[in-house]
């Protein structure tokens, strides 16, 4: 058995309602220690998440893949700098950033915040539970809608299982897949908790999860998916430090020095707003880098691919608790309008589990772009069209993708997609 594969590495996105709907009682599927397995970082660091042992925020971790000079084959991958079975050097092949997401089905917009900033997915199935279980269903919906097709399904939890039990359960994962897009995917069987084939995983993602071409000559986008206040209490006030945003480059560069725009922005002296109206309009956020975090590793610059931490000379009330997340970070004067209403070009899904009936006028939809999650409240509805009323702004461009959650009883469901006119 091989000791588990671990490099040291940082850690660490919330509709409140959401969290708090989730029941202790869940199907663990184990992908948080898969990403350990591969990074060596415990991403489930909420305090909510310790108490109930789930994942409600979204949790990063980047790993280093390497392989050995010497071993052959998928032996020789390693996230270490020798390697773990012959103690040769071995040599850098590229950097991945992991986005830990929620597995519980009620988390879905949470999820789906997560799966618009990645290029590939592991779809994490539990070896010692019946496959498909309903998050499973909703995962894989979820990569269909939003057109994620570089999966590698990983069957966890080997250990808890006989060798009959595990064979039976990846038959049942084979047979779910001829349902969807992902026939053809490869399935790991591991254990993460003991290492076991964690160099075949890491063969299956070099294969299938390919790095994509970026351009770095457009003006910078970043989808902000977590913000914070690095201050600890009680710091002096000559001591504290700017607000941190954290998130995915999609395209162009950015550098310390940068002055930068934030959209949507936040919403700024309520009281001054105009009584006659309920709506308040976020106001666009000005500021400079101060520093660019890749993990530990801290930058002069950075392209897209993979997570960054951004420290900014923010006041850091404005990046607490997540409180920007949503926003889109770029060059002053260069970034997608902000929309109070979006027209949505959309499908609706032929769920088997839930009734989806046609769109109604003033039925409420939560509404999922970028990383920002919203309520729209239909307007109008055409032939393959609906106009939505946003309760919270988004700074967004035509043709990005949408995802359509609506409220199925006591919980918001997968009921659709779209893309912005």
């Amino acid at each position: 058995m091989k000791n588990a594969i671990r490099n040291k590495h940082w850690s660490t996105w919330t509709l409140k309602q959401l969290e708090q709907s989730v029941s202790t009682k869940n199907v663990d599927h184990g992908k948080t220690s898969v990403v350990e397995s591969l990074t060596g970082v415990w991403t489930d660091v909420h305090s909510m998440e310790i108490k109930r042992g789930i994942s409600i925020k979204l949790g990063y971790a980047d790993a280093v893949i390497r392989k050995c000079r010497k071993c052959k084959g998928v032996e020789g991958y390693t996230t270490e700098e020798k390697c773990p079975i012959c103690g040769s050097p071995t040599t850098f092949v590229r950097k991945i950033s992991f986005v830990d997401a929620p597995g519980h089905e009620t988390l879905m917009a949470i999820v789906i915040a997560s799966v618009n900033i990645i290029d590939g997915a592991l779809l994490i199935i539990a070896a010692n539970e019946k496959c498909p279980q309903p998050q499973t269903k909703e995962h894989t919906i979820v990569l269909e809608a939003l057109d994620i097709t570089n999966v590698v399904v990983v069957q966890n939890k080997i250990d808890l299982v006989s060798p009959e039990k595990a064979k039976e359960n990846y038959n049942q994962i084979k047979d779910f897949l001829k349902e969807t897009k992902f026939a053809n995917a490869p399935i790991i069987p591991i254990s993460a908790n003991y290492g076991i084939n964690i160099d075949v995983l890491i063969d299956a993602i070099e294969k299938n999860i390919l790095t994509p071409p970026r351009d770095e000559t457009k003006d910078p986008l970043l989808y902000i998916a977590r913000s914070f206040d690095v201050n600890r209490p009680g710091t002096k006030i000559d001591k504290l430090v700017g607000g941190v945003v954290g998130g995915s480059l999609i395209q162009g560069r950015l550098s310390i020095g940068d002055e930068i725009e934030i959209r949507p922005g936040i919403i700024l002296d309520l009281e001054k707003e105009s009584k006659e109206s309920k709506e308040h309009h976020p106001k666009p956020i000005i500021s400079k880098i101060v520093g660019l975090n890749a993990g530990k590793e801290k930058l002069e610059s950075v392209k897209p691919g993979g997570l960054i931490g951004i420290a900014t000379l923010l006041d850091p009330s404005f990046t607490k608790a997540d409180s920007l997340v949503g926003n889109v970070v770029g060059l002053p004067g260069k970034l997608p309008p902000v929309h109070d209403e979006i027209i949505v070009n959309y499908r609706l899904f032929n769920r088997v589990d839930f009734e989806n009936p046609p769109i109604k006028q003033d039925e409420f939809f939560v509404i999922s772009v970028g990383t920002i999650t919203t309520i729209g409240v239909v307007d109008r509805v055409k032939k393959g069209k609906i106009s939505f009323k946003l309760r919270r702004s988004v700074c967004t461009s035509k043709g990005s993708r949408v995802a359509l959650l609506r409220r199925i009883g006591q919980r918001w469901r997968l009921a659709g997609q779209g893309t912005i006119e």
